[in-house]
Formats: C-alpha cells, sequence, structure tokens
C-alpha cells in the first residue's frame, strides 16, 4: 500500500462529500423556506425509516465487497475479485427488490404508527429509489475494494445534484396540493438523483472492461471457491456490519416514534410535534451532517486499507492507519463541533431565513446542543472502520446497540420534560454517541496496540478549536451592530476558520506526511514553509 493511500482515497472522497452535502444543504434549507418546519416534519418523518431499510440493504454488502476484494488483490488473486462482486451484486438487486415492495405495501400503516400521516407521499415517492440504491452501491463496494475512489466520488456528486435539481421544482409545483404533497415532490428527487448516479458508476464500470479482463488473465493466484463459500463469506462480513450500520438509523426511528408521541403527551398538538421534529431532524441535523464529510470519507478508505495490511502481515502499516485516521478525524471533527456550538442561532438566521424568528431561535437552541455529538460522532465512523477492516465487525454493532438502550430511556425521559421538550432528545442523542465512542475506541486500542499521542492527536487541536471559538464569537458580536446578522455570521466563519488552520500549522499539528493526501501537497508544504507557517 502506498504512503497514505487510504488519505488521497479520503481526500477524493471528502471533496465529493463536500459537494454533496452543500448540495444538500442547499436542498434542505430552500426546503424548508419553502415549506417550513411543519413540511420538513413530513418530508423528515419518510427518511429515518428509508434510511433504516437502505442500511439493511446497503451498507454491510458494499464492505463486504470492498473487503474481500482488497484481500484478494492483495495476494493478486484478480479472478477471485472479479467472481466476489458478480456473485455479491445478485445480493443487492434481491436485498432492492425486497425493500421497495415493504415499503410500497405499508408505507400508510407505518406512518400511522408513527403519529405523523401527512408524511406518507413522501415516504412512497422514495419506493423507485429503494430499489435503484442497493444496485448502485454494489458497484461503489467494488471500487472501493480497489481503493478506485474517483468513481464513487464522481457518482455520488451526479446523484446529489440531480436529486436536489429535481427535488425543488417538484415540491414547488406541489405545493398548491398541500404540504404533504410538496414533501412528496421533494421525497422524489432522490429516486431521480438514483438513476443518475447508477448511469455514472455503470459507466465506469463498463469503461474498464478490457484492463479487468487483462487482470484478471494475470492472476497469479487461482482459486475457484463455491459460489455458496463466496455467499457465506459475504454474509458472515455483511450481517454484522449491516445490523452495526441499522442502528443509528433505527436510533432515528425511536426518535421519530418517541418524539412526536413525548411531545405530544406533555401538550404540544399534532402539529407543533412535527414543526418541533423539523427543526431537530431537517434544520439542525443538516447541518451536523455536513462535518461528517470527512470523517465518512475517511472511514470508507480505512476499511480496505486496514484490510489489505493485515491481509500482507504489516501490522506496522495498521497502525499507522489507524492512528492518522482518528487523528484526522478529530481535526476536522472538534472545530466542526465548536465552532457550530458557539454560531448555532446565527447559523440559522443566515440560512433558515424563510422561518420565523420562534422557528429560528427555537432550531439554534437544538442545533447548540446537537453540535456537542460531532466529536463523538465522527470517531464512532472512523473507530467503526477501523474495527471492520480489523476482521471485528460485531464490536461497534455491540457498542451501538448499548448506546441505543441508553438513547431509548433517555429520550423518552429528556422529552417529557416540559423545560427541555425538543433539546432533551438532541441531549439523548450527545449521550448515546459518546458512549458508543468511548467504547470503541477502547475497543480499538486493545486490538492493534496503537499508542495514540495524546498531545498531538488531541490536545493540540482542542486548544486551537477553543481559540477558534473565541475568536469567532468575538468576531460576530464585534461587528454585527455594523454588518448585520448575516454578513457578520459569513464574517466570523471566515475569521474562525483561518485562526483555526493558523494555530494548527504554527503549533506543528499538522505534519508534512499528511500535505500527501491533497494534489501537489509537497509543493503546498513548500510554499507553507517559506511563508514560516509550518515548522
Amino acid at each position: 500500500m502506498s504512503k497514505n493511500s487510504f488519505l488521497k482515497g479520503a481526500a477524493i472522497l471528502g471533496i465529493a462529500g463536500m459537494i454533496t452535502k452543500v448540495l444538500g444543504a442547499f436542498y434542505r434549507i430552500p426546503l424548508s423556506n419553502l415549506m417550513g418546519t411543519e413540511g420538513l416534519g413530513y418530508y423528515q418523518t419518510a427518511y429515518p425509516l428509508y434510511t433504516l431499510l437502505l442500511a439493511i440493504s446497503t451498507s454491510g454488502f458494499p464492505t463486504a465487497i470492498s473487503k474481500l476484494i482488497s484481500e484478494k488483490r492483495a495476494v493478486e488473486d484478480y479472478y477471485g475479485a472479479s467472481r466476489i462482486f458478480k456473485i455479491s451484486f445478485i445480493g443487492f438487486l434481491i436485498a432492492g427488490v425486497v425493500t421497495s415492495l415493504f415499503i410500497a405495501l405499508f408505507a400508510r400503516p407505518i406512518v400511522k404508527l408513527v403519529g405523523n400521516e401527512g408524511g406518507y407521499y413522501a415516504l412512497m415517492a422514495l419506493v423507485p429509489a429503494l430499489f435503484l440504491v442497493p444496485i448502485l452501491s454494489s458497484f461503489k463496494g467494488y471500487f472501493q475494494g480497489k481503493q478506485q475512489m474517483l468513481p464513487i466520488a464522481v457518482s455520488q456528486t451526479v446523484e446529489q445534484l440531480f436529486r436536489v435539481s429535481a427535488g425543488l421544482p417538484l415540491a414547488y409545483i406541489l405545493l398548491k396540493q398541500g404540504l404533504p404533497q410538496a414533501a412528496g415532490g421533494a421525497s422524489f428527487g432522490g429516486t431521480i438523483g438514483a438513476l443518475a448516479g447508477m448511469a455514472v458508476i455503470m459507466f465506469a464500470y463498463a469503461r474498464e472492461r478490457r484492463g479487468r479482463k487483462s487482470e484478471i488473465e494475470s492472476s497469479k493466484v487461482y482459486e475457484k471457491e463455491e459460489v455458496s463459500v463466496i455467499a457465506k463469506n459475504i454474509m458472515k462480513i455483511a450481517i454484522p456490519i449491516t445490523i452495526g450500520a441499522s442502528i443509528v438509523p433505527v436510533i432515528n426511528n425511536v426518535d421519530t416514534f418517541l418524539i412526536m408521541r413525548r411531545l405530544q403527551d406533555i401538550g404540544y398538538t399534532a402539529k407543533q410535534a412535527s414543526e418541533m421534529f423539523g427543526q431537530l431532524t431537517g434544520n439542525a441535523q443538516t447541518l451536523i451532517n455536513l462535518p461528517q464529510v470527512i470523517s465518512t470519507a475517511l472511514a470508507m478508505s480505512l476499511v480496505p486499507a486496514i484490510s489489505e495490511a493485515m491481509a500482507r502481515g504489516k501490522e506496522d502499516e495498521m497502525r499507522k492507519a489507524t492512528k492518522s485516521g482518528i487523528r484526522m478525524t478529530l481535526l476536522f471533527g472538534l472545530p466542526s463541533a465548536i465552532g457550530i456550538f458557539v454560531l448555532a442561532t446565527p447559523i440559522m438566521q443566515l440560512l433558515y431565513y424563510g422561518n420565523t424568528l420562534e422557528e429560528q431561535l427555537g432550531s439554534g437552541a437544538v442545533l447548540q446542543v446537537l453540535a456537542i455529538s460531532l466529536v463523538f460522532l465522527t470517531l464512532i465512523q472512523s473507530l467503526t472502520a477501523i474495527l471492520q477492516g480489523l476482521g471485528k465487525p460485531m464490536v461497534p454493532v455491540r457498542n451501538l446497540v448499548i448506546g441505543l438502550l441508553v438513547k431509548i430511556v433517555l429520550t423518552y425521559v429528556l422529552t417529557g420534560i416540559p423545560a427541555l421538550n425538543i433539546k432533551g432528545a438532541a441531549a439523548s442523542t450527545v449521550i448515546t454517541y459518546m458512549v458508543a465512542a468511548v467504547l470503541n475506541y477502547a475497543a480499538v486500542i486493545r486490538l492493534t496496540g496503537s499508542n495514540i499521542e495524546v498531545k498531538n492527536t488531541v490536545l493540540k487541536p482542542l486548544m486551537a478549536s477553543i481559540v477558534m471559538g473565541v475568536v469567532a464569537y468575538g468576531a460576530f458580536y464585534a461587528s454585527e451592530g455594523m454588518l448585520g446578522s448575516k454578513l457578520a455570521t459569513l464574517v466570523s466563519i471566515a475569521a474562525g476558520g483561518a485562526s483555526y488552520v493558523i494555530l494548527l500549522l504554527k503549533s506543528g499539528a499538522v505534519a508534512e506526511s499528511d500535505f500527501d493526501m491533497f494534489p501537489k501537497g509537497d509543493k503546498l508544504f513548500k510554499m507553507l514553509k517559506k511563508l514560516k507557517l509550518v515548522k
């Protein structure tokens, strides 16, 4: 494995992820301004169940394909790698048929059970996507196993672009029919996006047909495994990972059911409960998803990198990838959490200008609580990937199950406290992810024997993040009177971000090797050294 190859893969996915998250935020923000938090509540009612079924049908299998293909390729068994993909593709096809049929048949009873029947159209609009996305994910798993992240990056960017460009006009057109119908139009954008993304990645697969054939013929190791053996190996890896990947969507579904019910238990109407649920899952959660771009990209690249190192018996490379993955996660997770915490309400007022002041303040209060979870959530993603790469997929599953049990109890208790209401649900999410992250971290240290440098990995990024928070807070309140709230928010974000980067570089928290993940990173490092911004 080339030096920091997983970081380079993560950089490609990170750039694509940032584009898709920005597009996603662009989608949710005007959607919220168009439909209000009530309409967004209908839209968000469909998504937790959609993501749960999507996780069941796709999450474990791409990772299993990635891991098995990377192991076969490590010993130059290209024929075996090709068979793994072809056989697993059939599994994706079956999963897509089953999950899409399930929703098509039971959509009405599901939204009735949740207590938000206005989400029916939004859920039904996602039925075709539930069939398409598993097929798309099979190709993503194939390219991930080869550590070719560019086709994945292009596909997910196109997918999101089409989702946004189709969903918003549909929501606008159908708004005259009512908020539930508009939410359905917005959801249908996901189906159109899945079609576009699948077309792109299938084209990339077809283009390398000759190279793939040549590779198979050059296999140095040839062992034709039975279909049953391949299926067993895939399921052995995929099932635990799928269970683990389903925990977070399960948590979201617990939120959907418990929050709506508990808010109504303490005196809120169904409409008010939908508005508050929209503030949490539509407005606040959208912004929490943005910083996860980097940690998700790191996680996708860590699994094949660590699997390959283990297959070759390169324990030093495995430990190096582990340390680097944790450090890079904290470099992005810590400042994101503190920055969003400090500027929660101003950010809400900047982005959701179409909402009422009461909705903006409510969303800001929820976002401030939820921001703390970012540190733990981003760590969970990278630590889970490390454990999966080590062949221990059940460990993060167990830890997330423990977190889920904590979540159920805390969501029920805290949301039922009138003074906390929806903020209680956000607080329960923070504690849930904290518990799972701590347990995952302990397992990684025990299994890898990695010695994490506290100073460079935790303390320097934390101190730089705290200073960044102070700078951002000061910049906002110093300039608000002169520039107005919206422009002052942009100025404070820029000032905080610049101060964080400078502090990281000056403190030596970012090493020269870290620049290998960027295109022409060596030249960038030399330029910064000339400017005396790095040690």
